[in-house]
């Protein structure tokens, strides 16, 4: 593999190309919300928005969203934590010319959940996910390396990460979310809610 593929990724339409741990393999097919999945999975589920801003995207993304070549976006990037660890880091790119009709809550979204926002709307049309393995020199990893060095965390340089992207389109706007997968992904369990006291009597 040349030395500038690393900074690319091989997207792939089946899971199987990936060759992902059987562990993680229905954390990267799961339908529905990721964010309803991690939080079923936590105590206290967090958005840590670490940035949302102006950036070119990345190469592989460009033709995704509709560009002839990469240029500006619009980028918002968090971590999603569960019981405070970061299990999930999320990267979303909208083209520049996507209105505010488009995607109305997007700009204002601060550390609210953008999957929720994608599943409670009607005029959303969800695509079909992708699948890939990342390795270190890709600019995702890198990133989501950086931010769990701010904190003292640090995963294997060596590592390679899995991860899936989905393109949503509302009106005439794109919107194109991946999410790469963290190891402390693997080491949720569901967690078992009991019913309140008063609940519990009203059923009695």
């Amino acid at each position: 593999m040349r030395p500038g593929s690393l900074r690319q990724a091989q997207w792939h339409a089946h899971v199987n190309a990936v060759n992902a741990p059987p562990a993680l393999r229905h954390w990267l097919t799961a339908g529905g919300s990721l964010t309803a999945r991690l939080k079923a999975h936590s105590r206290a589920f967090r958005v840590q928005c670490l940035h949302q801003e102006t950036a070119r995207c990345l190469t592989d993304e460009a033709a995704v969203i509709g560009l002839h070549r990469a240029g500006r976006v619009w980028e918002r990037e968090v971590l999603l934590r569960c019981d405070g660890q970061p299990a999930v880091f999320g990267h979303t790119v909208v083209p520049m010319q996507a209105t505010a009709t488009d995607w109305p809550l997007f700009s204002a979204l601060g550390e609210r959940s953008l999957g929720t926002t994608l599943f409670g709307d009607r005029m959303v049309r969800r695509g079909t996910l992708e699948f890939a393995r990342l390795r270190a020199g890709h600019p995702l990893v890198q990133r989501a390396q950086a931010a769990l060095a701010l904190e003292g965390r640090r995963a294997n340089d060596q590592a390679q990460f899995f991860a899936r992207r989905c393109l949503y389109q509302r009106h005439q706007g794109l919107l194109l979310v991946t999410e790469v997968f963290l190891p402390a992904v693997l080491e949720l369990q569901l967690v078992t809610r009991t019913a309140a006291p008063d609940t519990l009597l009203n059923k009695a």
